[in-house]
């Protein structure tokens, strides 16, 4: 089944990126504009079931998502790449206006230097205003109209549509478009991802529930009332226990992320005793021994307490202090319990915990990459990655989107981080 990518932005540029990326072949893309950002949050809400992702036009209506917490699928943005801001140079100088001394909003200011520098134009009357998290329309409007009152600057470059159309009445305004290569490589990127979620939730998740005593038939049926939350299948084990069979993505969606279970409290009240072990695997094979692996740990945690088991030697644990639900922990937000549980529920050390706190404090909504964590850390990218992914099955980290800062191979992931 071909995927489906929801393009959110203003009408002209999401016509745009469907354009182009219909002329590629990208799949099935469904154009959802708004007429200000402003309804960002409506339009996402709005795609319902309809795409699989989401494809915004620029870093501002995907950071407005992120806030309003309601990207519930695969998302990313069209960057706006030095390439693109010099394409915009060199038609300015080509109409005979004066580049060097521009207002530049959004862009990275390191980014605007170098694409400057390198195409061996004067930076020292550059005015720049990179994006963050809560600047409004009004917020470039005025920057940039100060930039011109003030330091003398004789043309506006803005990637915000909404800002362009006010600028557009009151001085001179250039707005910036994300290029055809932005726009595929991004897509590339997007697909690759979305079909790697959807492969994962697609792997077996076997789980293992050990309740002692539990052996007459009205105890049966009450625990398929309880995992039928699963949408999965109960059977026997030949030794006493039951095995539950389904999905991962079926699993994460009723843990929450693997942050809690929801009926271990109420088998732990009528049993005295209740150990759960789910392993996710490629394989039946693989699950039922992950499994196996995980009820084992869970005996050792205490007497009411569920595991998760990985391919990759990460084991979460719930027990049932985690389990009672007392607490939103989607979305980022670190799951209830304590600095310690987190720790061993992502498999990390509290030491590193603590550290991972400090960066993530300061990174300013900015979001952390793996390249970020392995230079914090003093570790290698490959297992600040690892790092990234055990705080995301933990529901202390989401990933938000890619970062493109010129450099070659796969662009980074960006988390935002909950500690």
């Amino acid at each position: 089944m071909p995927l489906t990518v929801g393009v959110i932005g203003p009408e002209d540029l999401v016509h745009k990126v469907v354009a182009v990326g219909g002329e590629a072949g990208r799949g099935r893309l469904l154009p959802l504009p708004y007429r200000h950002e402003d309804e960002t949050t409506d339009v996402v809400t709005g795609a319902g079931s309809a795409a699989d992702a989401l494809l915004f036009t620029g870093v501002v209506p995907h950071g407005l998502a992120v806030a309003a917490g309601v990207l519930d699928r695969p998302a990313m943005y069209v960057p706006y790449s030095g390439a693109t801001l010099l394409r915009a140079l060199v038609e300015l100088l080509r109409l005979g206006h004066d580049v060097s001394r521009v207002s530049i909003d959004t862009l990275r200011r390191d980014e605007v230097l170098e694409t400057l520098t390198e195409a061996k134009l004067p930076t020292e009357h550059i005015r720049v205003l990179p994006h963050r998290p809560g600047l409004t329309s009004q917020d470039l409007v005025d920057f940039h109209l100060d930039a011109r009152d003030t330091r003398g600057a004789r043309v506006a470059i803005t990637c915000l549509g909404s800002a362009f159309h006010v600028l557009e009445q009151r001085t001179h305004a250039v707005r910036l478009a994300p290029s055809r290569h932005s726009i595929l490589a991004t897509l590339q990127a997007l697909a690759l991802a979305t079909a790697g979620r959807q492969s994962g939730d697609a792997q077996v998740a076997l789980g293992v529930i050990d309740l002692p005593g539990a052996d007459d038939r009205s105890a049966d049926d009450r625990l398929a009332d309880d995992v039928r939350v699963l949408g999965g299948s109960l059977a026997a084990l030949p030794d006493g226990r039951r095995l539950v069979v389904t999905t991962r993505g079926v699993l994460e969606k009723a843990t929450d992320r693997f942050t809690r279970i929801p009926f271990l409290d109420g088998l732990a009240a009528r049993h005295g005793t209740a150990h759960i072990g789910f392993g996710v695997g490629r394989t039946a094979a693989e699950a039922e021994a992950l499994a196996r692996r995980a009820v084992n740990r869970a005996r050792s945690v205490g007497p009411a307490a569920g595991v998760v088991s990985m391919t990759d030697d990460v084991d979460i644990v719930i027990d049932g202090a985690a389990a009672d639900g007392g607490g939103e922990t989607g979305g980022g937000t670190a799951p209830p319990g304590g600095a310690a549980l987190l720790a061993r529920r992502a498999g990390i050390s509290p030491q590193t915990l603590d550290r991972l706190r400090e960066l993530a404090s300061g990174d300013r909504g900015e979001g952390l990459t793996a390249h970020a964590v392995a230079e914090y850390l003093s570790v290698q990218q490959r297992t600040a990655r690892r790092i990234l992914k055990r705080l995301e099955r933990a529901g202390a980290a989401v990933p938000t989107g890619i970062r493109q800062e010129g450099q070659t191979g796969r662009p980074p992931i960006v988390y935002r981080v909950r500690l």
